[in-house]
């Protein structure tokens, strides 16, 4: 990624993104999260590397808002290992993941929807200029960045003065994701970006995920909806209730067998028999249970 260095209102500098590497960005070792006595999560494991989109899927409660909060360090991990550029790490607070690359664009944007988009696009780090103590805004040429990074990531808005709560879903959330790769992420997290959009707009999000995977990040996609996971991923790791269900990349695994486990294939299967003895339902099409239940492979390296 190539940007503009340059200091915001906190003095961050904003810098190119770090080199290609190898080696994953982020990784996982069986970890796990507990609440007391409550086990939220146990026994993950995850690795995300450049230039690759790795789908997290689960159902409510399967622990997807849960591994997020401890790679974008809102919580720390009460087991296993969280390592980024293969040193372990414990975040105290977003901040540091932040300065590590690790950027989360949550569902509601953390967007202000009666502010112009530029001012949005720089929301917490606006560019000033002038001595000090009368330092001021330097709103041209905030205009004029966030109209070039929007353009970087194909997205042409004829006016950055109108109001970002005028944009539709799908704009908002592309906008979100420009910002965070202007300031510099190298993994990126969406947390369910396309669950409240229709499908036109949930193709033009997907788009955006492809392009900044193309720009070198990691991107890590939370999402329940397989189909859309399939379209763009390279990977894919299925949570249920808190342990990983699957974990496999994208030649090892058919959009068939990533929409049974994240349906609940599994659970499905072992009841196939009682099932048939109910009028009305079809179980020709449930998978076997040993399908399911079968080992999964995993991929060690760079797939």
């Amino acid at each position: 990624m190539t940007s503009t260095n340059g200091t915001g209102t906190h003095g961050a500098v904003i810098v190119d993104k770090a080199p290609e590497q190898d080696g994953p960005v982020v990784e996982l070792r069986s970890a796990g999260k507990s609440y007391g006595n409550i086990r939220a999560l146990h026994g993950v494991d995850l690795k995300v590397f450049p230039s690759q989109v790795t789908c997290v899927l689960g159902d409510n409660g399967a622990g997807k808002s849960t591994l997020i909060k401890i790679i974008s360090g809102l919580h720390q991990h009460t087991e296993g290992e969280f390592l980024v550029d293969g040193e372990p790490v414990r975040f105290s607070t977003p901040r540091e993941a932040l300065d590590k690359g690790i950027a989360t664009v949550y569902q509601d944007l953390a967007v202000v929807p009666l502010m112009p988009v530029w001012r949005n696009f720089f929301l917490g780090s606006e560019m000033t200029k002038g001595p000090w103590p009368i330092r001021r805004l330097d709103i041209e040429k905030m205009k004029k960045t966030a109209d070039e990074e929007l353009r970087n990531m194909g997205i042409v808005l004829d006016d950055l003065e109108q109001p970002i709560g005028t944009l539709s879903g799908g704009q908002r959330q592309c906008v979100a994701i420009a910002r965070a790769v202007y300031f510099g992420a190298r993994v990126l997290i969406l947390d369910e970006p396309t669950a409240a959009l229709g499908v036109k707009q949930s193709g033009v999000v997907l788009k955006y995920i492809a392009a900044a995977r193309d720009r070198g990040l990691g991107v890590i996609f939370i999402t329940h909806n397989p189909h859309h996971a399939y379209m763009v991923g390279d990977h894919f790791s299925v949570l249920r209730l808190g342990t990983m269900e699957l974990n496999a990349s994208r030649d090892e695994v058919s959009l068939e067998e990533l929409t049974n486990h994240m349906a609940g294939g599994t659970e499905l299967a072992a009841l196939k028999h009682e099932l048939a003895q109910v009028r009305g339902v079809d179980v020709e099409e449930l998978p076997e249970e040993e399908d399911l239940t079968a080992p999964v492979a995993t991929s060690e390296g760079k797939s």
